[in-house]
């Protein structure tokens, strides 16, 4: 598209003898846009023209005007870009499938969303799958080729205690036989090692030497461990697949903790980090505000941060990286920052490409929502109570709904619901989750978002835009409005990628559908005359285009019919 700010600065530079880029500096946009698109404040340039402000601005209304007018006031210069102009290079640039026309070209990782491999994906895990689902769709769609990693945290006390508890009281039973998804089953023996510890506290320590059996290669409790760990591989895997998420590489921490510890121990021979009197190791940080951080114990086992050190190396290597983003909870900052401060001191060149994305927590309104384990709510359990609400959402509004139409909608519109909600909050907020108000399809959500791109399908099924306009019939303020939203879209996904928000989209999108709806409400669009029809029914039709494509970087369809 074309940029007026950039070709209004061009000619202002070239009238004034002025670089370009101080100009480009001092255009304005106004708040009240029937002053114009526009606006130069003269007042800075009195000094380099040795002229009043305003005479400058009545100066500069003789300037050649083909696509705009102006019209100063006082010491500013308004420009109106004229709306045939404005509406031929914004609706001929949007076509299906949409393509930015400035792409990113680098190569990035992302991590997400790092389970551990003793329980089912919970809540938290969603608000992780979904910042990695989009922002890995953000990423793409500049240009950016993503490959995205999981580790999963497969070795650890953790681990054994749900081995323990089903080895006490599992009776070779299984997923199958008990009719039970196999990650929900495996998480359900980790439950009830709690349950058992309250009656039995030395379990915890037969859990310790469960841990050393499994470091040892003990034959029969590696068994163990590798049908728990395949069965809640199955069910993990078909919660990715519910939420849309497609990993590229996945990683076991089980294959990877010894290659951190040898990193570790050539980081002591070379002086970078020390070893305390109980021959624990660590790096000493307190210059840079990071205190002491402990990397491998006394007994020479290794910590998270340890597999972390070599994963970031690894991946680096072998996938010829440019840039990382780890997309975890916000109680790990200080995890990351003190990671990414180790690679500086290792003399990684990747110390300084990799991000932290944090996020927040997500609450549910008391006594709400089902938990399988008290405190925790299942991804399975939160989407499944989600596409029961949409049913009987859809059962409401369409009493003739076909049974089979009625399971394809509910399954759209609930992940409409959850995506949109969840990713309208900026990633460091809390906030709480009121299922309700993420199925409302006139609130703030994904289904009004979704509706308006519905709406605008019903009316294209009465009548398709012919391929010639008028574009000056698009004269109306609102028809502006939209316009010059449309114009915005591009800047808006390069703002997501580049500040890492899905939340742009989402706030973009609900500002597009706003203006839609009251459009909609407002114009009449198949009752106008032919050539004002026309060029109404090519505004929405882009207009849908962009609902469309914005809707599917939060890994959102965008039904025709709702």
């Amino acid at each position: 598209m074309m940029n007026f700010k950039e070709e209004l600065a061009q000619i202002i530079s070239k009238e004034l003898n002025i670089d370009k880029t101080q100009i480009l500096e001092l255009i304005e946009t106004p708040k009240n846009q029937e002053q114009g698109d526009y606006a130069l404040p003269c007042f800075f340039l009195s000094k380099t023209q040795k002229k009043p402000p305003q005479k400058i601005a009545e100066e500069l209304t003789k300037i050649n005007k083909e696509w705009f007018t102006t019209q100063n006031e006082g010491s500013y210069l308004n420009f109106k870009i004229k709306i045939e102009i404005l509406a031929k290079n914004t609706l001929e640039k949007i076509n299906e499938p949409y393509i930015l026309e400035r792409q990113e070209k680098t190569n990035i990782g992302i991590e997400s969303p790092s389970p551990n491999s003793n329980k089912p994906l919970h809540l938290g895990h969603v608000r992780n799958m979904l910042l990695g689902l989009s922002l890995k769709n953000i990423y793409e769609k500049t240009g950016k080729k993503v490959t995205w990693f999981d580790i999963v945290n497969d070795k650890g006390t953790h681990i054994c205690k749900s081995m323990l508890a089903y080895q006490k009281q599992g009776n070779n039973k299984t997923p199958e036989q008990e009719n039970k998804k196999p990650d929900h089953f495996v998480g359900e023996y980790y439950v009830k090692f709690s349950e058992l510890l309250k009656q039995k506290p030395e379990l915890e320590q037969e859990a310790q030497k469960m841990l050393q059996k499994w470091e040892q290669k003990n034959p029969e409790t590696i068994k163990l461990w590798k049908q728990m760990r395949e069965w809640w591989l199955q069910g993990t895997k078909k919660t990715y697949e519910e939420y849309g998420i497609k990993i590229d590489s996945q990683t076991y921490e089980s294959d990877i903790y010894e290659e951190g510890k040898k990193i570790v121990l050539e980081g002591l021979k070379q002086g970078i980090f020390k070893k305390d009197e109980t021959n624990a190791i660590y790096i000493d940080l307190e210059k840079e505000g990071l205190g002491k951080k402990y990397l491998l114990r006394s007994d020479g086992t290794t910590i998270y941060i340890t597999q972390d050190i070599y994963l970031a190396k690894k991946r680096f290597t072998e996938h010829k990286l440019e840039e990382f983003r780890y997309i975890v909870g916000s109680e790990q900052i200080y995890h990351f920052k003190t990671l990414f401060e180790i690679f500086k001191k290792l003399n990684y060149d990747f110390w300084n490409k990799c991000i932290h994305i944090a996020y927040g927590m997500i609450y549910l309104p008391s006594g709400r929502m089902k938990s399988r384990e008290g405190t925790i709510i299942d991804a399975d359990d939160f989407k499944k109570e989600l596409e029961e609400l949409a049913e009987k959402e859809l059962q409401k509004r369409y009493l003739e709904i076909t049974k089979e139409e009625l399971q394809k909608r509910k399954k759209i519109i609930a992940t409409g619901a959850i995506n949109f909600f969840i990713l309208k909050y900026d990633s460091l907020k809390d906030f709480t989750y009121y299922p309700e108000k993420s199925l409302n399809f006139q609130g703030e959500s994904g289904p009004y978002v979704q509706y308006a791109h519905a709406r605008i399908c019903s009316i294209l099924r009465k009548e398709q835009p012919k391929k010639t306009l008028d574009y000056s019939k698009l004269e109306l303020e609102l028809e502006k409005q939209i316009l010059n939203k449309l114009r915005k879209y591009e800047e808006t996904i390069h703002n997501a990628s580049k500040n890492n928000k899905p939340s742009i989209i989402t706030t973009y999108l609900l500002e597009l559908a706003q203006l839609l709806n009251s459009y909609y409400h407002e114009t009449p669009i198949l009752k106008e005359e032919e050539q004002t029809k026309n060029a109404r029914l090519h505004l929405i039709n882009k207009t849908r285009i962009i609902l469309k494509d914005g809707l599917a970087l939060l890994g959102i369809t965008a039904p025709e019919e709702m």
